[in-house]
């Protein structure tokens, strides 16, 4: 692995979290002074775009998939070291795109900013499972519930298939109430356990507003769990150190 860190965030179903880990810990990198890109390769259920309160005024990353645009054309600065390359939200524009552009998109990615998080899509499917091989660590992400842990089995299966590596666990929704350890759930799966993130009234007021909590509440319980994640991710990359976030 060189100076540029590829991560892709997965999830085996929707609703667990995914983009809103993705977002939250690239922003909270971004704050230790590296340029950080976001893409939402979740092609055909975009909704990246409205938790950092982004409207795209020119490209997206459907035309880029079209061969229709430029990667840079398709980039936004959402924030100082911070930006997105958002999907669109039209099928037709969808039906144009070819997910095995994707490699030439991180290709070019890759040579402007220091860590790039993929948002894939949540299921099976050639587009959601191309980014598994194509980044370097994939970051699983979970709930305690049984049945978000079984679909992250199927998820690491998934990405041994396609080549590429586990980075780790994230469990988001946790409470001192349940009956797993986040840490326990991880080395059951055989996989390192990259941190937790606590239930969080906060973290729905930030979705409604369309900023990112590290930003908007950043002392709120599950700030502080994106925060630890982003640290370790970083101390992992030889960028920073776990204790950053404390």
């Amino acid at each position: 692995m060189g100076d540029e860190h590829v991560f892709a965030v997965a999830s085996g179903k929707g609703g667990v979290g995914k983009t809103t880990t993705a977002v939250n810990v690239a922003t909270a990198i971004a704050g230790g002074g590296f340029r950080v890109a976001v893409v939402d390769a979740d092609l055909g259920m975009a909704n990246m775009s409205a938790l950092v309160s982004l409207e795209p005024t020119d490209a997206t990353l459907h035309d880029v998939l079209a061969g229709e645009a430029a990667v840079e054309s398709a980039t936004y600065e959402v924030a100082r070291g911070i930006f997105a390359v958002p999907s669109g939200d039209d099928l037709d524009d969808y039906a144009q795109t070819d997910a095995r552009g994707l490699e030439d998109v991180l290709a070019d990615l890759r040579g402007r900013y220091d860590y790039v998080f993929l948002d894939v899509g949540a299921g099976i499917s050639h587009e959601t499972v191309l980014p598994l091989g194509l980044a370097d660590g994939v970051i699983l992400i979970a709930t305690p519930e049984p049945a978000a842990i079984s679909n992250v089995e199927k998820t690491i299966d998934l990405v041994e298939r396609s080549g590429g590596e586990v980075e780790g666990l994230v469990l988001t929704r946790t409470r001192s109430t349940d009956e797993v350890d986040p840490e326990a759930v991880a080395e059951d799966l055989g996989v390192d356990f990259l941190g937790a993130v606590p239930e969080d009234a906060a973290v729905r007021g930030s979705l409604f507003d369309g900023v990112p909590l590290v930003v908007q509440d950043p002392e709120s319980p599950a700030s502080i769990g994106y925060r630890r994640v982003a640290a370790r991710l970083a101390a992992r990359t030889g960028a920073g150190r776990e204790d950053d976030a404390e």
